[in-house]
């Protein structure tokens, strides 16, 4: 598939699960085999936020996603902290250096070992521009099995530029299309309530709008902040309109399990 081909594609993506499919597909050709995409809306300067409220993508195996992403040693991974304060693509050849260097910390170097263990021992990142103190993304590549970095380096030296514009291509499509974590997604009732609160309109005007007691849109709205996990009604809101769950076509807008 031609560069023009595939970006075609992912602009005409209809869904995130479309797109991702895709791109794993791409970037295999160029022998990253396994990816890890991630990007929070609520980075503050201790945390990067609720895990559940993270677009995750990944088509690492169960076995490493348990371990990395569930017990938290994402949070201690060099390449993460890199890519926290810069912009750009990045080598994993920072890794040995750091190791040369002795400058990694005890949790570093644990999550390298576990990285071997799992064979993620070759790959780049990238970490994409943010335009918002709270906002940050990046996607691990991580070269197939039996390619070492002096090898993922010289495919770089030859395509990079054009691995990078495709990654920040996607990453920015993501951006536009809805997204739901597990149990976070809304049903049709509870969207088009807090849709009308995001016009400004109060609990009587949805009752009359939506044909239905003021009791049951409240209803609606309760559920809507359950679903969400939180307290207030303008914070489901914000993080309806975050996910791209607010205002979406019905053609776009994920499914409620």
């Amino acid at each position: 598939m031609s560069l023009r081909r595939y970006l075609l594609g992912v602009a005409d993506s209809k869904s995130i699960e479309e797109l991702w499919k895709d791109h794993v597909i791409k970037m295999a050709q160029y022998g990253f085999d396994r990816l890890l995409y991630g990007f929070t809306h609520y980075r503050t300067s201790t945390s990067l936020g609720d895990p559940s409220d993270f677009i995750l993508l990944t088509n690492h195996a169960r076995a490493y996603i348990d371990v990395f992403l569930d017990e938290g040693h994402y949070f201690h991974a060099p390449m993460v902290h890199w890519a926290l304060e810069n912009e750009g693509a990045k080598s994993w050849k920072l890794l040995a250096e750091m190791e040369r260097t002795k400058t990694l910390s005890a949790p570093e170097r644990r999550v390298l070992e576990f990285n071997r263990d799992m064979g993620v021992t070759a790959g780049y990142s990238i970490s994409f521009k943010s335009i918002s103190a709270r906002s940050k993304g990046a996607i691990a590549l991580t070269a197939k099995r039996g390619m070492d970095q002096d090898a993922i380096d010289a495919v770089w030296a030859e395509h990079g530029a054009d691995i990078t514009l495709m990654n920040n291509i996607v990453h920015l499509k993501i951006l536009t299309l809805p997204y739901s974590a597990p149990n976070r997604s809304l049903t049709s009732r509870q969207r088009e309530a807090l849709e009308w609160v995001g016009d400004g309109k109060t609990t009587q005007d949805i009752a009359m709008l939506m044909g239905l007691t003021s009791a049951t849109v409240e209803k609606h709205l309760r559920l809507a902040r359950e679903a969400l996990s939180v307290e207030t009604t303008a914070h489901a809101v914000m993080k309806a309109a975050f996910a791209n769950q607010m205002f979406v076509l019905d053609s776009l807008t994920p499914k409620r399990p």
